[in-house]
C-alpha cells in the first residue's frame, strides 16, 4: 500500500518507519526538512509541501496526519483538499476532538473524500511494540485501509470501534482512564515515599510487576523511571502538563450525567502541580486562623 505521513514527530516519524518495514511504500512531509529527509535515508519517498505530496501519490490517494489537535489539522486539510479528488480517504491520527472529527467528517464527505478518525496509543515504544488502534469511519474506508492498520498494530491491537468520531472519542477516554492510574500510582508512591519505613521505591515497583494485582505497562515504566532517576526522582519537577483528552472526558461526562470523581481529581491534580504555591491554601489558612484562632505562617 502507498500512502503519506504527515507530521513525522515522536509519533508520526516512528509509524512512518513501522510501515516501511512492513512492505508499504510511504511518503512523508514534516516542516522541518531535516525530518523529511531522515526520513527519507530510511526509503521514505521525501515531498517538498503538502501540494508535492498529492502530487506523489495514486489515486485512490490516502493521507495520514499526524499533528496538533485543532487548527493544525483543519490547515493541513484545507491544503490537501486542494489536490484531492472523490474516493481519496485523510486518517487523522492525533488527539482530536471528536466533535470536530465529526465536523470534518461530514465536511469532507461532502466532497467525496472519506475522513477516518485513528486513535492512536504506543508513545515512543509503537515501533517496536506497536500501535493501539481505535479507528471510527465509514465501513468501506476503513476496510480499505487494513493491511496498513494491521501492519501498525500488534496482534489483537487494532478495532473499527463505530462511525466518524468514535475513534477518537474512545481514545479520549482512554487518555482519560490514563490520567487516573498514573494519579493512582503517584499517590500510592507519595505514602511510601513519606512513611517512616525507609522503603526502596524502585525495589517494590520492580516485585509489583510480577504477579500482582496492580501490575502494568505504566508500573514497568515507573520503574525505568525510578531505575534512571533514582528513588528520589530529584532531576524531575513536579510540573505536570495536560494534553486536552483529559479535560475532554470530564467534559463529557458532565454532558452525559456519568459521574467520573477519579478521572476528574486527577486532572485537577494536574493543575495544582503547576502552581508554586496555591492561593486556595492561603484563603483556607486564613479562614481557620478567623474562625478558631488557629496559627498561619508568614510567607
Amino acid at each position: 500500500m502507498r500512502l503519506a505521513m504527515i507530521g513525522l514527530g515522536r509519533m508520526g516519524g516512528n509509524m512512518s518507519e513501522r510501515l516501511m518495514k512492513g512492505g508499504h511504500e510511504v511518503v512523508v512531509w514534516d516542516r522541518t526538512p531535516a525530518t523529511t529527509q531522515k526520513y527519507a535515508s530510511m526509503g521514505a519517498t521525501p515531498a517538498s509541501d503538502l501540494k508535492d505530496v498529492v502530487a506523489k501519490l495514486k489515486a485512490p490517494r490516502i493521507v495520514w496526519i499526524m499533528v496538533p489537535a485543532g487548527k493544525p489539522v483543519d490547515d493541513t486539510i484545507a491544503q490537501l483538499t486542494a489536490g484531492l479528488s472523490r474516493g481519496d480517504v485523510i486518517i487523522d491520527g492525533g488527539n482530536s476532538n471528536f466533535h470536530d472529527t465529526m465536523r470534518r467528517a461530514a465536511e469532507l464527505q461532502a466532497k467525496g473524500i472519506e475522513f477516518i478518525d485513528s486513535g492512536t496509543s504506543g508513545g515512543i515504544w509503537g515501533l517496536a511494540n506497536g500501535y493501539c488502534l481505535m479507528v471510527g469511519g465509514e465501513d468501506g474506508a476503513v476496510g480499505f485501509l487494513e493491511p496498513a492498520f494491521k501492519t501498525l498494530a500488534p496482534d489483537d491491537g487494532y478495532a473499527h470501534v463505530g462511525p466518524s468520531g468514535a475513534g477518537h472519542f474512545v481514545k479520549m477516554v482512554h487518555n482519560g482512564i490514563e490520567y487516573g492510574l498514573m494519579q493512582a500510582y503517584a499517590e500510592g508512591f507519595d505514602v511510601m515515599s513519606s512513611s517512616e519505613f525507609n522503603l526502596d521505591l524502585h525495589e517494590i515497583a520492580g516485585i509489583w510487576r510480577y504477579g500482582s494485582v496492580v501490575r502494568s505497562w505504566l508500573l514497568e515504566l515507573l520503574y525505568a523511571a525510578l531505575e534512571a532517576e533514582g528513588n528520589d526522582l530529584k532531576h524531575i519537577a513536579g510540573y505536570v502538563e495536560d494534553s486536552g483528552e483529559g479535560r475532554w472526558t470530564v467534559f463529557e461526562a458532565i454532558n452525559e450525567s456519568v459521574p467520573a470523581p477519579v478521572i476528574s481529581a486527577a486532572l485537577f491534580a494536574r493543575f495544582a502541580s503547576r502552581e508554586e504555591e496555591s492561593f486556595a491554601a492561603k484563603i483556607n489558612a486564613a479562614l481557620r486562623n478567623q474562625f478558631g484562632g488557629h496559627a498561619v505562617k508568614s510567607e
